[in-house]
C-alpha cells in the first residue's frame, strides 16, 4: 500500500500528541496516512503492552488511518544502529510515502531525539539501491521520501512552519484520549506521571491555540525541518 504520509513515532501516542490534527486533516482531504510505531511503549509507567496495543488500534480507527504497524524496537534502549535502520528502511520502502513525519529533534524524553535521528538517517538510506531489503519474499525497490518533517512534542520549540488544524482539534483530542491508561484519570490507582496530570493535556491544547494564534487561526500544530522549505509563490502562504 502506497501512503501519501507516513508518521513514524517512538511510542504509541507520540503521533496523536504531536500531529494528530495534521493526520486527521490530511485524511479528510483524501490523502492516505499511516503510522508506524517504533516501540510498544513497554517501559511506560502506566498500562501494559497489551493495553497500549488496544489503545493504538482504537486511535487508528478514530483518525481513519490506512494502516498502523509496530516495529517492536526496544523501548528506551533502541539506538541508531544498522539493525534498527533496516527495519525503518523496510517500512519506508513498503509504504513509499511522499512525506514522513518524525519525532521531535530535541525533547524531554531521550527516545524522541534518538528516534528523530534514526528516522531521518533511515529515510536517506532507504533511497540507496545497494542496500538490499525484502518484503514477503520480494526484493524492495529503493525509495526516499520527498521530505521529512519533525512534529513538536513536550519541549517548547519554535516551529519553522505551522499546519492549520482548525476544525480538527476535537478529533485529535478524541484520538489522544483513547490512551486511557496514559492520561489523567481520577479513578486510576496507577502512579502519577508527567503526562498523566490534567495540566499536561491543558498544555497540549494551549500550545495548539498558541500555534494557531501565531498564524491567525483557531488551532495549529508546529513542525521543524532540517532543510529549507520551498514555496512556489507568496500566495501559497497564509
Amino acid at each position: 500500500m502506497k501512503l501519501d504520509i507516513l508518521v513514524l513515532a517512538a511510542h504509541p501516542d507520540d503521533a496523536e500528541l504531536g500531529c494528530g490534527g495534521t493526520i486527521a486533516k490530511h485524511i479528510s482531504l483524501g490523502y492516505k496516512v499511516g503510522v508506524v510505531d517504533l516501540t510498544r511503549g513497554e517501559l511506560g509507567t502506566r498500562g501494559s503492552v497489551e493495553i497500549r496495543k488496544s489503545e493504538a488500534t482504537e486511535s487508528a480507527k478514530v483518525l481513519g488511518l490506512s494502516v498502523r504497524e509496530n516495529l517492536s524496537l526496544p523501548d528506551g534502549f533502541f539506538q541508531n544502529t544498522k539493525d534498527a535502520q533496516i527495519k525503518i528502511i523496510e517500512a519506508v520502502r513498503k509504504f513509499q510515502p511522499s512525506i514522513v513525519l518524525a519525532n521531535a529533534i530535541t525533547d524531554r524524553h531521550p527516545d524522541h531525539g534518538r528516534a528523530a535521528e534514526l528516522i531521518y538517517d533511515s529515510c536517506f538510506l532507504a533511497g540507496l539501491s545497494k542496500i538490499e531489503t525484502s518484503f514477503e519474499g520480494a526484493t524492495q525497490k529503493a525509495w526516499r521520501p520527498g521530505a521529512v518533517y519533525h512534529y513538536i512534542q513536550s519541549q517548547s520549540i519554535a516551529p519553522e512552519f505551522i499546519i492549520d488544524i482548525s476544525g480538527f482539534w476535537d478529533v485529535k483530542l478524541k484520538a489522544v484520549l483513547t490512551y486511557k491508561s496514559q492520561f489523567f484519570d481520577p479513578s486510576s490507582a496507577e502512579p502519577s506521571t508527567y503526562i498523566s496530570s490534567p495540566e499536561f493535556l491543558r498544555m497540549i491544547e494551549a500550545r495548539a491555540i498558541e500555534h494557531g494564534h501565531a498564524i491567525g487561526v483557531q488551532h495549529g500544530e508546529g513542525f521543524t525541518t532540517k532543510r529549507p522549505i520551498g514555496v512556489k509563490n507568496f500566495f501559497d502562504l497564509i
